[in-house]
């Protein structure tokens, strides 16, 4: 079994655009699906989209047809401003659009797993404050910066708790901005906070991934502090050795790099770059052959036939 992270190059399908995907339920639901179809996914997936945690937030977000929406400006930049700061509820804004879509992939798919995907604690701080910010912050004034992820823990763990209502196997939680940590200020600002989360909803009919495109294999012990059943990982990750030094009760997966396998790479790349990764992982159950991250919506579909029929062959 293998899925990459791939919900936007479901627009070449059905001729919708990005900004269709992230405010229209019904359009994001006709992309998924249509990728379904088309490649037989094990897993359907909600559109990535980490700017919309923010969005609810009150953060400035810039929208094109085209593009995946991103944070512009800071929401906060004082410790007054961090302790003001309302923590909104799952559903304001487009938050409400990912929740949908969620709800009616469970009830078009009659028992496929469908996972929806949201931003990670730390990564939403990040979106917050802004990155180089609260960096900074981490080593400069950690308690106010723990002021902060007390807010965005809160709401990441009721929008995780909406999506388990809506009926979903569980949920992909998304801190690339925690791979910019060092292994110390990652165990506390954001493996301690996953921790949270894990401990009020992961259970044996709900799965918590952490999807995490920025960590180096340095980072693999503090992240398996976070107790999830699944390790996301992206193109940096040494997945040879993480495999070798994780145990068997966590799954990993990654982590061809979306862009030059997936989006830039020809055919013949990506089915080389997808052997040598099941090549390493043969026997290991707890492998899950991925992309390192979102592919680009201008992926190749041609590349994802690629990617799919060489795990066909693999396993065969």
């Amino acid at each position: 079994m293998g899925m990459p992270i791939a919900v936007y190059p479901g627009t070449q399908l059905t001729g919708a655009s990005v900004m269709d995907l992230v405010t229209n339920p019904r359009a994001q639901v006709d992309a998924i699906l249509a990728l379904h179809e088309r490649f037989h996914t094990p897993v359907l997936l909600t559109a990535m989209d980490l700017s919309a945690e923010a969005e609810a937030f009150g953060c400035s977000v810039r929208m094109e047809e085209g593009e995946i929406p991103t944070v512009t400006g800071r929401r906060a930049t004082t410790a007054e401003e961090i302790r003001a700061l309302p923590i909104p509820h799952p559903g304001d804004r487009r938050t409400g659009v990912h929740l949908e879509a969620a709800g009616r992939l469970v009830r078009l798919t009659n028992g496929s797993p469908v996972l929806g995907e949201l931003i990670g604690p730390f990564s939403l701080a990040g979106r917050i404050f802004g990155v180089s910010e609260s960096l900074e912050l981490s080593a400069a004034e950690p308690e106010l910066l723990e002021e902060l992820l007390e807010k965005t823990t809160d709401f990441v763990l009721e929008y995780a708790c909406a999506f388990k209502q809506q009926g979903v196997h569980g949920v992909i939680l998304a801190e690339p901005a925690a791979g910019l940590l060092s292994p110390r200020g990652l165990a506390r600002f954001s493996s301690a906070r996953v921790h949270r989360i894990v401990d009020e909803l992961q259970s044996d009919d709900f799965t918590i991934i952490l999807h995490n495109c920025g960590a180096r294999l340095v980072h693999l012990p503090q992240i398996l502090e976070s107790g999830v059943a699944g390790v996301h990982f992206g193109a940096p990750m040494d997945m040879r050795a993480a495999l070798s030094q994780a145990g068997e009760e966590v799954i990993l997966s990654g982590n061809l790099d979306p862009s030059a396998v997936f989006r830039s790479g020809t055919r013949q790349e990506v089915e080389a770059k997808a052997q040598e990764l099941l090549s390493f992982a043969q026997g290991r159950w707890n492998f899950i052959p991925s992309s390192g991250c979102d592919l680009p919506l201008d992926t190749p579909l041609e590349n994802m036939d690629a990617f799919f029929e060489t795990l066909k062959g693999f396993a065969a």
